[in-house]
């Protein structure tokens, strides 16, 4: 039984007791609320709880309490569950057999890195889109924080049975586009002292002159020698190419992959933009008025209308965006689809999810998750500046400032539509107030026990798990019998700051255990147990570090 299933197990035999009891007429008929169980905050009230019997007093005119004791009279016996009390003012308690918790750790060893999957997506095709950062500049730390909750999410979602693939869409079509190209177009003359004025839609950045010095330094003069309109193309697209490299290595520098790099103008090269305003325009959703072409908002519960083509006959990013989501739905046939989208993102959500519908697409298969801002601080200070570049901080300065291991703990450590306060002081610090650091330290001190059992030759493969059960043994059982749950969560919610929570809790659980029981002692049968149980508890935060795309150091 894994965990993650052990709740919906409980909710299961609840559910049933209430049916039962009803049948038997002990409980009135009334409409049945969703059961609900959770891990009550004190733990001396049981490793799970629900608190059905307050939701059904008032439908039922009875006392929460008389109806838990019906409830309880009803649920069937189950081997994981040691005893069910009731506790007032109406909650139902359960408590977990010692025995199967303890044979839990030989189920972590024998799965390993597999321990905690689940398989709640049931093979559902799942497409995540996140970074897609137009080509046009580094990437800063916000697009980190995407980068990471992506980047983790997908390997969640991979672990409980989703198939996950990894998309960044590149924004190469549009008035940005044209806008990095005329700058490196000027930039490119006026390392040949040509007095070429900066657009006034222009990159400011001194990435962009690195880039023109970089380009004469292999082509040399060359596109001084076309039309301007020739150089500016030809000079512009090696520009992209460069970027979307600079790009890649940034996020490689975190461990960010994508399976997929998606190019916007190829939606319209394969005729996927005609195809999908079509569709548009066959179900009604596309007018006409003021010059331009809407799309019919407002016959879908929004507020305004928005506009589809321009006047001049280009098209919005809007409409792009209408187009590569109907080549996610439509062409390649993604179950779900998740976007996440950076905070100036926000309001273009809702007509997103319009336009999924106008498409004959369940607006609920597409889930757009919006990151909001990071700011850095060194303890009180608030960074605002890189001291290098002059420039706004760039996500390859803080990763090579911090490291990728804290750069991925911290940035999933909030819930994406809370803004995060960075510290790169605490990131660096080699003490137990570095939430990282402390972590991994435990993983490093498991594995040197582990090192020091092999040295002494020691062999506890044969260790009775039916030894551990002191209180910091359990704990940490417990802790650890928490991942397939995590997993779970993680998925269903698309929330993965439950991870380095669950890092954190499970570190905890490690070091108390640590301090209080000798692992390797002359009691020979004691010590091969709890060195079984150290073998576990690393698998589980090792798997859990992996979850994140962090490191499990054997040594700090």
């Amino acid at each position: 039984m894994e965990l993650g299933l052990l709740r919906n197990k409980i909710a299961g035999l609840v559910g049933q007791a209430l049916k039962e009891a009803q049948e038997k007429g002990t409980l009135p008929r009334v409409a049945l609320p969703e059961v609900t169980v959770e891990h009550p905050q004190n733990p001396e009230h049981g490793d799970y709880a629900t608190g059905l019997p307050l939701r059904l007093a008032r439908s039922m005119s009875m006392s929460p309490l008389a109806i838990g004791e019906k409830l309880i009279a009803q649920v069937s016996a189950s081997e994981e569950i040691e005893k069910i009390d009731l506790a007032p003012p109406g909650f139902i308690n359960f408590t977990l057999k010692g025995r199967w918790l303890t044979s839990q750790v030989e189920t972590i060893g024998e799965q390993g890195e597999a321990y905690g999957n689940v398989d709640a997506g049931k093979g559902e095709k799942v497409q995540l889109e996140f970074v897609s950062v137009n080509p046009t500049g580094p990437l800063h730390v916000g697009h980190g924080r995407g980068a990471i909750l992506g980047s983790v999410l997908a390997s969640v979602l991979a672990a409980a049975g989703h198939k996950v693939q990894k998309e960044y869409y590149i924004n190469d079509a549009g008035a940005q586009i044209d806008a990095f190209k005329n700058t490196l177009w000027v930039r490119y003359q006026q390392q040949f002292g040509v007095p070429a004025e900066m657009p006034a839609s222009g990159y400011m950045g001194g990435y962009m002159v690195s880039l023109a010095q970089r380009i004469v330094a292999e082509d040399g003069d060359r596109y001084l020698h076309l039309p301007s309109e020739s150089a500016v193309k030809e000079l512009g697209e090696k520009g992209l190419r460069y970027m979307l490299d600079w790009i890649r290595d940034d996020l490689k520098l975190l461990g960010v992959e994508f399976d997929m790099w998606f190019s916007e103008r190829s939606l319209y090269r394969d005729s996927q933009y005609e195809k999908a305003m079509a569709v548009l325009r066959e179900k009604g959703f596309v007018t006409l008025k003021e010059g331009a072409t809407w799309f019919a908002s407002t016959a879908l519960g929004e507020d305004k209308d928005n506009v589809l083509i321009r006047g001049d006959g280009t098209p919005t990013y809007f409409a792009s965006d209408i187009a590569y989501h109907y080549n996610k739905f439509c062409e390649r046939g993604f179950d779900r689809v998740i976007d996440i989208w950076g905070a100036d993102h926000q309001g273009h959500a809702p007509r997103m999810k319009a336009a999924a519908a106008a498409l004959g697409v369940n607006p609920a298969r597409l889930k757009i998750i919006i990151s909001q801002m990071v700011a850095l601080r060194r303890g009180e200070e608030v960074v605002k500046v890189s001291k290098r570049s002059g420039e706004l901080i760039t996500l390859r300065e803080v990763a090579d400032e911090v490291g990728a291991d804290a750069c991925r703990f911290f940035f999933v450590s909030r819930t994406a539509d809370s803004q995060m306060d960075f510290d790169l002081e605490l990131a660096k610090k080699q003490s137990e107030e570095n939430p990282v650091y402390y972590v991994q330290y435990a993983h490093a001190r498991i594995s040197s026990i582990l090192r020091l059992a092999k040295e002494r030759k020691m062999d506890y493969q044969d260790g009775d798990v039916s030894l551990l059960t002191t209180p910091a043994e359990q704990v940490l059982i417990r802790k650890m019998v928490m991942l397939p749950e995590i997993i779970e969560l993680v998925a269903r919610t698309l929330e993965p700051h439950h991870l380095p929570y669950h890092a954190q809790e499970l570190a905890t659980a490690f070091h108390k255990f640590y301090k209080e029981c000798r692992v390797i002692s002359p009691d020979e049968c004691l010590s091969k147990s709890r060195l079984k149980l150290v073998e576990a508890a690393r698998i589980v935060l090792a798997r859990t570090l992996h979850l994140m795309g962090m490191t499990a150091p054997e040594t700090m």
